[in-house]
């Protein structure tokens, strides 16, 4: 089957709720993410055969296919450049990266941008919900049949936190070691390579993850009300909502060969799982075993994790179920500390990962995360 490989990838830093993106149009955040891509691949942008862009919340401003306007606002994509939008929840943009890694390796196309985009401060989470009263994504043939009102991702994370026996000050303390990785990460320069700086109206330039805690302590973190009375999860052991956006380009050998393009990594191995939507946040667990099952490999053939912080415990029992060291996951901190832009995360943390790799002279990167609906994607990568 021919290689898929990635020769860009480039993000937005992260932006507060209300913070430095506030004021940019997410079809415009996108455009950024998906013009970095294709500059820093060198490639002719007419040479491009398709965008596949994540969005969670395809409303208000992120509605109307989000994909296509965000080519038609970039500065070097031209209008022939086709797109699509997809939702696959909080693994929106990784499910992005599967579909233009299988476009490229089906021989059907030879240069895609995966890409994400969500600006949470100007598309709310919920938004599309709660836009006509009363409307109710999960008829009664769901939920009864789950025995549950509701599906819910901060219940899903608590019974996690449960179930693998996690306190509040364990959860508390993965939280502070997430802030104080990125502090370093960012104060040593690590992330200069990936994110893509953003010129705001008032000219200053937006370069930094704004949602780190530079000056975080086990003693603040502690303080954070707790979100449910009895249990064990508050807001600072939670990913943070966040407004940004990422790409990566994935491309054949042909066209590395016919663009003299350099790579960065080669796709690996790409899976998809689906459990139980009601603890659903627990899926990364089992999908993980399943990846390294199909790919041939042990979890002690992966240099570096990611695994989406969405909350503490989910990755704390990832840990431990698969066995991972905990000194190769999320090593330049994560979603507590660096924000979670929902739909623009799976591309996020690949561009993460794929640098991190580089950087440190690494080989294979495995990237994992929790969805809506209990689904989970693996991607494994080998940096080149």
């Amino acid at each position: 089957m021919p290689e898929a490989y990635i020769v860009s990838a480039a993000r937005t830093a992260g932006g507060r709720k209300g913070g430095r993106l506030a004021g940019v149009h997410p079809v415009d955040l996108a455009a950024i993410a998906l013009d970095a891509a294709a500059e820093r691949s060198g490639i002719d942008p007419a040479a491009i055969d398709d965008v596949i862009m994540g969005c969670v919340t395809q409303a208000g401003e992120q509605s109307l296919h989000v994909g296509r306007n965000a080519v038609l606002a970039s500065r070097l994509l031209p209008q022939s450049v086709p797109a699509a939008t997809i939702d696959r929840q909080c693994g929106s943009s990784q499910q992005a990266i599967h579909f233009a890694a299988q476009a490229v390796m089906s021989g059907t196309q030879d240069v895609v941008i995966a890409a994400g985009v969500e600006s949470m401060t100007r598309a709310p989470m919920g938004l599309s919900v709660v836009a006509d009263k009363g409307f109710n994504p999960f008829p009664p043939s769901v939920t009864g049949k789950y025995g549950v009102p509701m599906f819910s991702q901060f219940m899903g994370a608590e019974m996690i936190a449960r179930k693998y026996g996690y306190s509040r000050e364990k959860l508390d303390e993965y939280a502070l070691r997430s802030h104080q990785r990125a502090k370093a990460a960012t104060e040593a320069g690590a992330f200069g390579a990936e994110i893509v700086p953003v010129t705001l109206d008032d000219g200053t330039v937006h370069s930094v993850d704004e949602g780190i805690r530079f000056d975080a302590s086990i003693e603040g973190i502690a303080a954070v009300k707790l979100l449910k009375e009895d249990g064990a999860i508050s807001a600072a052991s939670a990913s943070q909502i966040c407004d940004g956006s990422a790409a990566v380009m994935i491309v054949s050998e042909a066209a590395l060969k016919a663009h003299g393009l350099t790579p960065l990594a080669r796709i690996h191995n790409l899976t998809v799982t689906a459990g139980d939507p009601v603890i659903m946040l627990e899926e990364p667990l089992f999908a993980t075993d399943r990846a390294l099952r199909r790919a041939g490999m042990t979890i002690a053939d992966i240099d570096l994790y990611e695994v989406n912080e969405a909350f503490a415990p989910v990755p704390l029992a990832w840990l431990g179920h698969v066995g991972a060291d905990a000194e190769r996951l999320n090593v330049n901190g994560g979603a507590i500390a660096l924000g979670h832009p929902l739909g623009a995360s799976g591309a996020k943390l690949m561009t993460t990962l794929v640098h991190a790799l580089r950087a440190r002279g690494l080989r294979y990167g495995l990237q994992t995360m929790c969805e809506g609906g209990g689904i989970a994607n693996v991607t494994i990568v080998e940096a080149l």
